[in-house]
C-alpha cells in the first residue's frame, strides 16, 4: 500500500463539492416524478457533464494519504471517501476508550426492502468500521471473514449509530465486533469480522506466529 502527501488541495475541495452534488443528484433520480420528456433533457446534460469531466482523467482514484495537517485520509474510498459520490460518506471517530463509531442517517438511495436500508448496505459499513477499530487498536488489516446478523430492520431518514471494537488478537489475525443501533442501544445489525494483517505490513509484535 503506497501513502502519499497531499498535493492539490484546492483542486480536492472542489472535487468534494462536485462529489456531494452528484449524491443529491442520484436522491433526486431515485424520488423524481417528472416526464419522460424532462428526464430525457436532463440526460442529455449529463452525458455532456460526463464528457467535460472526462477530458482529463488519472490513472486510478485518490490514493490512501496525509492531509496537510497529518491526519491519514483516503478520499476515494467507497465509504468514507469525501471525493467518491458512492460514499455516505461515512464520517469515523475513534473515541478515547478504544474502538471506532459514527453517526448514520442513510437515505431512499439505500433502500433494499420497503422503508428500509438494503443489507448489503450495512454490510459494507460494518466491513469498513470493523476494520478502522482493528487499525485503531494496531492491527490493520484486510478482511478475512465477515459474519452479519439482522436483527431488525435498518431506516433510512433516521440517526442511526455504528460502533465497533477490536476483541481478540492471534499473530496476524484480529477479531472485531460491532453493530448498527438505534441511539437508544436498540439493536439492529451485529457483526463478526476476522481482519488478516498482510506479511508485508509492519505490526509491533512481529515475532508473533502467523498461524
Amino acid at each position: 500500500m503506497t501513502i502519499e502527501l497531499a498535493s492539490g488541495e484546492a483542486q480536492l475541495a472542489a472535487l468534494a463539492v462536485l462529489a456531494q452534488q452528484a449524491r443529491e443528484l442520484m436522491d433526486a433520480v431515485v424520488l423524481t416524478d417528472v416526464d419522460e420528456t424532462e428526464i430525457e433533457a436532463v440526460t442529455a446534460e449529463l452525458v455532456a457533464l460526463t464528457e467535460r469531466l472526462r477530458a482529463v482523467r488519472r490513472e486510478s482514484t485518490l490514493p490512501h494519504e496525509f492531509a496537510p495537517d497529518g491526519t491519514f485520509r483516503h478520499l476515494g474510498n467507497a465509504v468514507v471517501g469525501a471525493c467518491n459520490p458512492h460514499a455516505l460518506p461515512l464520517e469515523v471517530e475513534r473515541p478515547p476508550e478504544g474502538g471506532s463509531r459514527a453517526d448514520l442517517n442513510f437515505r431512499p438511495i439505500h433502500e433494499g426492502p420497503p422503508g428500509a436500508v438494503h443489507g448489503g448496505v450495512t454490510a459494507l459499513i460494518l466491513d469498513h468500521l470493523l476494520g478502522d477499530a482493528v487499525a485503531a487498536a494496531g492491527r490493520p488489516g484486510v478482511t478475512g471473514t465477515l459474519t452479519i446478523r439482522y436483527k431488525r430492520l435498518v431506516p433510512y431518514g433516521r440517526p442511526v449509530v455504528a460502533s465497533a471494537e477490536a476483541t481478540r488478537v492471534e499473530g496476524r489475525k484480529t477479531w472485531a465486533d460491532g453493530t448498527i443501533a438505534l441511539p437508544d442501544g436498540t439493536p439492529l445489525v451485529e457483526a463478526t469480522g476476522l481482519f488478516i494483517t498482510p506479511e508485508t505490513w509492519r505490526l509491533p509484535n512481529a515475532d508473533e506466529p502467523d498461524e
